[in-house]
């Protein structure tokens, strides 16, 4: 699995959907402001759907494109309200003797990494704008060192590439258009293509898959980990079938298999949607 699966990955459903969304921004700042906005889209389905009599579904666009908008505001808001709260939370629980040696140990002067008195174990990259690793003390007690360090560099990887943010925008982008059903694949693939880069980064930096291996193993044993209420990155939560196939056999290159029906609907959908926006220009 290269980076460039991973680029793709994030970049095409960013575009599909930023499309939609951009349009659908601007008219609603248009209903707000009675701003006249030219060649938009929803403008032109509206012109579309009079022309050929259908003038009644222009009511059924309105309250699509207020879904969205409206959509888009709470899932925002209850992204940011659940992470301040456990943030706040997790600060609470904090292990201070563990946090100062392993920030001192890994460098970390931002304390970028942060260890929480908790009887689950907990190994997680959270945060959009200043990410950080979360261990709790029942994991650090149940790996070997080497072990633990695997663990680091794997949520290391998740840190430096920020795919917490990453991963809820894809999210966001998924569940607000559930009508483009390619959206939802292109999440669970970008989901499963960096756990396995980040697995790989891990044993590249020990040169060996037996302490990630152990590792995953080990906390599969004691149970999955808690879900959590908001986007965040788990070292044991996530492609697990892939990756111990990875870790079995590194050579092996883990293929796209694109569903063939959600991507002829979503091709069609937008389609349909990209065809109201020529007819504004003709």
């Amino acid at each position: 699995m290269s980076k460039r699966h991973s680029t793709i990955t994030f970049i095409l459903p960013l575009i599909i959907s930023g499309t939609l969304f951009i349009q659908m921004a601007l008219y609603f700042v248009s209903i707000l402001f009675d701003w006249n906005v030219k060649f938009n889209l929803v403008i032109a389905c509206h012109s579309l759907l009079k022309s050929i009599g259908l003038s009644s579904l222009q009511f059924i666009l309105d309250l699509l494109v207020i879904y969205t908008m409206a959509f888009i505001f709470l899932k925002i808001s209850t992204q940011l309200f659940h992470s301040l709260r456990l943030n706040h939370k997790f600060h609470s629980y904090k292990d201070h003797r563990f946090t100062t040696e392993l920030n001192e140990k890994y460098r970390n002067e931002q304390e970028r990494l942060l260890v929480v008195s908790y009887p689950a174990t907990i190994a997680i990259t959270m945060g959009f704008i200043r990410p950080k690793i979360v261990l709790s003390t029942a994991l650090i007690n149940l790996l070997t060192e080497e072990e633990l360090k695997a663990v680091i560099s794997h949520e290391y990887y998740h840190l430096e590439n920020r795919d917490p943010l990453k991963i809820f925008i894809l999210s966001l982008c998924a569940s607000t258009m559930w009508y483009i059903p390619i959206l939802k694949w292109f999440t669970q693939q970008y989901r499963i293509i960096q756990e396995v880069l980040a697995d790989e980064f891990a044993i590249k930096k020990q040169e060996t898959t037996v302490n990630l291996g152990s590792a995953l193993l080990k906390m599969l044993k004691v149970g999955r980990p808690i879900k959590m209420p908001f986007a965040y990155v788990s070292f044991a939560d996530t492609s697990l079938n892939y990756r111990i196939e990875y870790l079995l056999n590194p050579l092996t290159d883990i293929q796209w298999k694109i569903p063939l029906k959600e991507a002829f609907v979503s091709t069609a959908i937008f389609t349909i949607i990209c065809a109201f926006f020529i007819y504004a220009f003709a």
